[in-house]
């Protein structure tokens, strides 16, 4: 994804391309989880969820490896985090993404993630589209 959108650490340090340990452990202090995809012993893909308030998780990081994509991997990473959010009682998962992948906005709304916002950030050099998933029945 860096390089399809020009991304770099320069303009973009956040982004989970260039994640490092430090970041990662700052995460775990936050308590935000991370869930690894492991298949029949390689690793193919993560998430991280975090609770952001009582009714509300995050869905962060999602990340599949590109020879991984296309197996349903990511799919699972999802719903992953969708059994963790009603674990702990929330109402939605919010997740934010890069406003012109629209192949991932699709695929977000294929499993019943609704658009909610666009917006732009100083320090991105791309918009942000928010999206949600509201859980029918509430657990």
């Amino acid at each position: 994804m860096a390089v399809r959108f020009g991304l770099t650490k320069e303009n973009c340090a956040t982004h989970p391309s260039f994640y490092t340990i430090d970041r990662m452990t700052s995460d775990f202090e936050k308590n935000i989880q991370y869930f690894i995809l492991e298949n029949e012993g390689v690793h193919g893909g993560c998430v991280a969820v975090e609770r952001a308030t009582p009714d509300t998780c995050y869905l962060e990081r999602l990340c599949v490896l590109p020879e991984k994509r296309r197996n349903r991997y990511g799919t699972a990473l999802v719903e992953r985090v969708f059994a963790e959010a009603r674990s702990l009682g929330a109402k939605s998962i919010s997740t934010g993404i890069i406003a012109g992948h629209t192949e991932l906005k699709s695929w977000y709304s294929d499993i019943g993630f609704t658009e909610k916002d666009t917006r732009e950030f100083e320090h991105l050099p791309f918009h942000v589209t928010f999206m949600v998933y509201t859980f029918s029945n509430y657990n």
